[in-house]
């Protein structure tokens, strides 16, 4: 039901004799780096992100930082439904100060029973003497399943690797998503989507007369619940950018709609 794809974080520490740990900017996104995702409702076949920063970590003069994690997610029930043991990690502030971004990662299965969850996650110094640990204790809801746009992410072009919602002229993201909850054909069991994509300026006004567009009647048949989407999309001039995903099922006549902002600089 579960995959839990990475973690690195820790919310509401507990200080300890002679380190003091705090959190800042914490936040839900739309995958790694990606923009604040406001609510705390998601589906099954979303992506679960909390985001933050770790502050008061011990900072050897390398600059290296040594710290443990654990976690572990249990259903509304207090049952347990993954569990990874303490792990010892290590990270590099190359720019200085004492500052770690961090983030938890849990990728909703299709099949996860509508209800609240809870993420725990602790956080143990390596470095300092007394081995301060903190911990954060995260709900959110699982709602039942529904025709929706889930999973939204921003990577590069090149190895897919996370980016965030901030770019430079010249370089290429990539925007992925998936569709899920749609109807199928009764002969071939397959989807009937049209998929859509429209860029809009800093004035609300599209950036192109007519949306990207494509309709989707095959999908893997090894997995029709879902339907993966992804658009590159250049970045070849600086401004302020709505992008506005549109996906209808044809056969159950449904549309539903996401957007995400994106803020493209000029080199200098």
């Amino acid at each position: 039901m579960w995959a839990t794809l990475a973690l690195a974080a820790v919310l509401q520490p507990v200080p300890a004799q002679g380190a003091k740990l705090s959190i800042t900017n914490v936040r839900n996104t739309y995958g790694i780096l990606g923009q604040e995702r406001k609510g705390n409702e998601f589906l099954p076949g979303d992506i679960y992100v909390v985001s933050f920063d770790i502050e008061g970590l011990q900072v050897k003069d390398g600059g290296e930082i040594e710290y443990s994690m654990s976690m572990e997610l249990k259903d509304g029930k207090g049952k347990s439904q993954f569990k990874k043991e303490p792990q010892d990690l290590k990270a590099f502030n190359a720019l200085g100060g004492n500052k770690l971004p961090a983030f938890a990662i849990t990728d909703i299965g299709l099949d996860t029973p509508p209800g609240e969850y809870t993420v725990t996650v602790n956080v143990t110094d390596r470095a300092a003497k007394d081995k301060p640990t903190a911990n954060l204790e995260r709900k959110f809801t699982v709602a039942p399943k529904k025709f929706a746009i889930v999973g939204l992410m921003l990577t590069n072009e090149a190895h897919n690797m996370p980016m965030p919602p901030v770019g430079v002229v010249g370089e290429t993201l990539r925007i992925n998503y998936l569709a899920v909850g749609f109807e199928l054909t009764k002969d071939k069991q397959q989807p009937n989507l049209s998929l859509e994509m429209r860029v809009l300026d800093d004035a609300g006004k599209p950036t192109f007369a007519k949306p990207i567009a494509d309709t989707v009647t095959t999908a893997d048949d090894q997995d029709t619940k879902r339907y993966p989407v992804s658009y590159l999309v250049p970045l070849n001039r600086k401004g302020t950018y709505t992008v506005v995903l549109k996906v209808t099922d044809n056969i159950a006549k449904k549309t539903v709609e996401e957007k995400v902002s994106i803020t493209v600089y000029e080199q200098k």
